[in-house]
């Protein structure tokens, strides 16, 4: 039997509670899960992306997610879930705001690649407000972001 693989694209700038709680739900659904770290040139950074590659890695194997793989990529979503021999693409809705994004992005994913589907999932209520940008603002004025993102990101986060 063939398996079934996900990718779960993003930024991760850094990688959150709610990034992980979408990811742990995937993980329960799929065979294998891979976490693809977009290389986005017209995009500032505030994390290098191989210093967010390793984050992740480390909040992975903290979670005992075993049929998880991270990696990074450049280009189109789909061309990416096409490689890798993925499914569907894992998207993570926080409230409704991000659905009207989300969904014009699945529907132009569908247009290009009609044989990969899009599976939005919800982070539980108390990530709901939790985003990447508020972890970098309360992080840049040496905030407490352990409610937000992993140890390991904390760390990483106060030695900057």
């Amino acid at each position: 039997m063939k398996k079934k693989i996900a990718i779960y694209p993003g930024s991760f700038d850094p990688i959150t509670f709610g990034h992980l709680d979408v990811l742990e739900k995937a993980s329960k659904i799929f065979d294998e899960v891979i976490i693809a770290v977009l290389k986005n040139s017209s995009k500032k950074s505030f994390l290098p992306i191989e210093d967010r590659v390793m984050l992740i890695k480390q909040s992975v194997e903290e979670k005992g997610l075993t049929n998880v793989k991270v990696d990074s990529f450049e280009g189109l979503t789909v061309d990416y879930a096409k490689k890798t021999g993925a499914i569907f693409i894992i998207r993570g809705l926080r409230a409704v705001t991000d659905f009207e994004y989300e969904l014009q992005m699945s529907q132009t994913n569908s247009a290009l690649a009609p044989e990969i589907g899009t599976m939005f999932l919800t982070t539980r209520p108390k990530y709901n407000f939790i985003s990447s940008s508020t972890v970098k603002e309360i992080s840049t004025f040496k905030g407490d972001i352990s409610k937000f993102v992993p140890k390991s990101v904390v760390e990483y986060l106060q030695r900057l």
